[in-house]
């Protein structure tokens, strides 16, 4: 949504903003002769343009009370912000507040997802959005009756055999990224609880690994083997080092030691370590936490250098 000073220094080409609530808040329209929006990514370029602009933009009470429900119900800050995201497309979609919403106004809002190659997951999250909207903050049950939920389509995962997830460890850049990544395919790790462990969530009496806050803001323990064990604890004397491993800190550093190592990094250290291995799959940090089979590597290979 825009207001007045950042819609003029947006200077559209086409009228395609229009007055969407009391409090002086514009979402974006099409033109009423176009057959469908341009594509959505587009759109969402657009929006993060917008959001950019317009960063001193009063927050609507429509907005400012679906986030008190989120929050009073203890939504994540990543879903409170898809949520809020979801809600402005469908406003933009209508070209008024959402709750003046229709039921043809849902049923039109998700077809043109699906005519415009949505997918599912983008679909769903968009869905649930205005299913938290409707229900909870506008106590209007009538309208997800119309909701409808995309399908996923069942492809099986890429996974890796013990060779291939060998030969991508041992072409890992360093120890560090040796030790993230195997704790990503021995314990069956995502990459973003890999990148938040800390010192103190290895349990060598146990032999478990404490994940806290995972997915679904839930705490569990994975498993931790032997052969992970001595190469976290390899890791841990070389960090320690060179001065980055911190009593209490994080397991992973990043580039600041009061910092955890990115997910990004991450990313980018499977794929070089793909590259240099010669596998020729679709790798991530997932693909190991896929593959992971309760089988791990020798610590000689493991661990080598």
């Amino acid at each position: 949504m825009l207001t007045d000073a950042a819609l003029k220094a947006l200077k559209p080409k086409q009228k395609i903003y229009k007055l969407a609530d009391r409090d002086g808040m514009y979402v974006r329209v099409m033109p009423s002769d176009a057959i469908s929006f341009r594509s959505w990514s587009s759109l969402q370029r657009e929006e993060l343009a917008m959001a950019t602009l317009s960063t001193d933009a009063p927050i609507t009470p429509l907005r400012q009370r679906m986030q008190q429900d989120m929050l009073m119900r203890g939504l994540g800050p990543h879903t409170q912000q898809d949520y809020v995201r979801h809600v402005r497309r469908f406003a933009a979609f209508l070209g008024r507040a959402p709750d003046t919403a229709t039921i043809e106004d849902i049923r039109r809002f998700q077809l043109c997802q699906h005519e415009n190659g949505i997918g599912p997951s983008t679909i769903n999250g968009a869905a649930s959005a205005l299913r938290f909207l409707f229900t909870v903050t506008l106590k209007r049950r009538d309208l997800v009756r119309a909701l409808v939920v995309a399908r996923y389509p069942r492809k099986l995962p890429e996974v890796l055999s013990v060779e291939e997830a060998a030969r991508l460890l041992e072409a890992a850049p360093g120890i560090k990224y040796k030790a993230a990544l195997g704790v990503a395919y021995g314990a069956g790790l995502r990459v973003s609880e890999v990148a938040h462990l800390k010192v103190d969530d290895i349990d060598s009496t146990r032999m478990l690994i404490r994940v806290e806050q995972g997915k679904g803001r839930r705490d569990r323990n994975a498993m931790l083997s032997p052969q992970l064990l001595e190469l976290l604890r390899l890791w841990w004397r070389e960090g320690k080092r060179r001065g980055i491993m911190l009593p209490h800190g994080w397991l992973f550093p990043g580039r600041s030691c009061i910092a955890p190592i990115s997910s990004r990094q991450l990313h980018r250290a499977v794929q070089e370590a793909a590259e240099v291995a010669g596998i020729r799959k679709r790798v991530s940090p997932h693909t190991l936490r896929h593959s992971t089979c309760g089988l791990i590597v020798s610590t000689r290979r493991f661990t080598k250098m």
